[in-house]
């Protein structure tokens, strides 16, 4: 705890806030609220943590905070706040799986379509679904009670759709809007819990077909009755009402906690979510923020219920996020709050383990490393490679690894532009000085540690750019190859020596993840661009195909080997005359020929 942080210390207010912790760079790196800023707040740095705690305090630098009128109005600013800065603490690790919903389409003429992709366009959503198997099985049953539109692209005649009574033909016929609303609403009814409704309605329609003698009809009305059944009984029953709701539970394991939600639609549990993530304040505090965040997320649609477990602040959440959140405290309402809750507590302990060696090798890896170095975890490390193809097409890449794992979305690609051919220490001194001024002008974090591809030589140049030119203090250290091209050494200081890690531990473990990442990344980039020229300089030959014939080539075929194997008629369908297809297709013909 440094000089400035105890003085903000002696001053916080006891009045409900936010809090915001800065690292050593003054990156906002945690956001949190608190009923009394200066208790929460001065946790922090009294005591002992463990852990994720323990590391989140150790690079607190700095903190500032808000005070705010009330615990709601706090609520509301902590999540504003994460969703502004996403601080690298605040990050959950969820689970990256969609799910599938039923969409009618804001069209004049609407559509009935399956999608995992939430967005906000005045459509009507439903779900999710458990699977697209069970979202399929709706859809088709919805396409035989509701005609709506099935192409995507209005036709010029009636189709299949039209013929099979699953379509009302708006391409060549008019139909009134009202339909369509009727269509709708009747529609939502059905997704919204009105399934007997609707069975109920078609039961009458069924009666009077049969009773005015029309028997073909009748059937149709009885199929699509068994239909109905048949999907709606795949799912499983927990509820005796069919109020559309999400069930929360959590459970707590050494500072990690698991939410588990049950989306429970229309008394069927039809699918769940599991998260888990690690905590730094009280359980309750964590799980009011993980609720505000969930429905920050388009996919989760809010429903008309939640259930929360006791304890937790069923007022502040039902005026954060518009609907009735309840805490039932008997029968069957609450088994499903139970039920959610063991489940979260099963997946945390089941999960802990795992969690916990990845700990090691990633944080602990980056620990381990600095350690032997002599200097702070390097919890961000960016790294450096060159590459070329015999002198040509000269390209670098960097790799970003933060807190040990790849952060992909901060990968970056260059092509060289001042550097000679084959001057590979051109090179990395041009990526460096970019790469860094970029970071100076646009105030993005720097890191905690550069590593380059290479020895002593890479190490010299890299150094003099950054701190020479740029002022910049910041570990630099080599990776060196041995003769079959695996991680052989590291190298670091001034001048550089061999920095002594054992070939099994996560340290050593986790230099060979970056440089055969960033090598990977450096070769793939190379071959793409080695490829783009390599279809270039061949079309250059052929006369009719300037510029952009040759980008439509490309865009189509994708390759020069699928130009060479396609036919006349395919080059034409790839937009070429059929002048300059014969051409081309003759060009290649003559070439392979004179191959052989």
């Amino acid at each position: 705890m440094n000089d400035l942080i105890k003085r903000k210390l002696e001053i916080l207010p006891d009045q409900p806030g936010c809090y915001l912790m800065k690292d050593r760079q003054g990156t906002i790196i945690y956001v949190g609220k608190a009923k009394i800023l200066k208790n929460r707040v001065r946790s922090y740095f009294n005591g002992t943590h463990e852990g994720k705690t323990q590391r989140l305090v150790g690079e607190i630098e700095d903190f500032d905070y808000i005070v705010t009128s009330s615990n709601l109005e706090a609520l509301i600013l902590e999540l504003n706040l994460i969703k502004l800065h996403d601080p690298k603490y605040n990050i959950m690790l969820t689970d990256d799986k969609t799910y599938p919903y039923l969409k009618i389409t804001n069209e004049k003429y609407p559509r009935l379509i399956t999608t995992r992709k939430v967005k906000k366009d005045k459509a009507k959503y439903f779900g999710p679904y458990p699977n697209a198997y069970a979202a399929s099985e709706t859809k088709k049953l919805l396409d035989r009670l509701y005609p709506l539109r099935k192409c995507v692209q209005l036709p010029s005649k009636v189709c299949l759709y039209y013929h099979m009574g699953q379509c009302l033909a708006p391409c060549v016929k008019d139909v009134e809007p009202q339909v369509f609303t009727e269509m709708i609403e009747e529609m939502t009814k059905f997704l919204n819990g009105g399934v007997e409704t609707v069975k109920k309605e078609l039961e009458e329609k069924m009666l009077a077909a049969a009773e005015n003698l029309e028997f073909e009809r009748a059937k149709e009305f009885r199929d699509q009755i068994t239909h109905i059944d048949t999907v709606m009984q795949k799912q499983k029953i927990v509820s005796s009402d069919t109020t559309n709701r999400d069930v929360f539970g959590y459970a707590v394991e050494k500072g990690w906690m698991c939410v588990q939600v049950f989306f429970v639609r229309q008394g069927k549990l039809i699918e769940r979510d599991v998260s888990i993530f690690p905590i730094y304040r009280d359980a309750e505090e964590e799980f009011l923020t993980f609720v505000g965040r969930f429905y920050e997320k388009p996919e989760h649609i809010k429903p008309k219920e939640i259930f929360i477990p006791q304890a937790i602040d069923e007022a502040i959440l039902t005026e954060l996020l518009g609907v009735k959140v309840l805490t039932p405290k008997r029968g069957q309402k609450k088994e499903l709050v139970d039920l959610a809750t063991k489940n979260a507590e099963i997946a945390v302990k089941a999960k802990f383990q795992l969690i916990e060696r990845q700990e090691e090798r990633t944080i602990g890896a980056c620990e381990a490393l600095g350690e032997a170095m002599g200097i702070a975890p390097p919890l961000r490390i960016e790294a450096f490679d060159n590459s070329h193809m015999h002198g040509t097409d000269a390209v670098s890449a960097m790799v970003v690894f933060v807190d040990g794992r790849p952060a992909k979305k901060e990968y970056r690609k260059y092509k060289t532009r001042t550097a000679a051919k084959h001057d590979d220490y051109g090179a990395m001194q041009e990526v460096i000085r970019r790469r860094y001024i970029r970071v100076l002008k646009e105030n993005l974090p720097l890191p905690d540690l550069v590593l380059v591809d290479g020895g002593k030589g890479q190490m010299e140049v890299a150094r003099e750019v950054l701190e020479d030119e740029l002022g910049l203090s910041i570990p630099i250290a080599g990776l060196a190859k041995d003769d079959k091209h695996n991680t052989s050494q590291l190298l670091f200081g001034d001048p550089p020596k061999v920095i002594a890690l054992k070939r099994t531990s996560d340290g050593f473990y986790l230099l060979q993840r970056i440089q055969d990442e960033v090598h990977r990344f450096a070769i793939t980039f190379l071959r793409q661009q080695h490829e783009k020229h390599a279809i270039q300089s061949v079309l250059d030959e052929i006369e009719g195909i300037g510029p952009k014939r040759k980008q439509q080539l490309l865009k189509h075929f994708g390759s020069v080997k699928k130009i060479r194997e396609a036919s006349e008629h395919e080059l034409q369908e790839a937009g070429m005359p059929a002048n300059l297809a014969s051409n081309i297709h003759a060009y290649f013909q003559q070439e392979a020929l004179s191959k052989d």
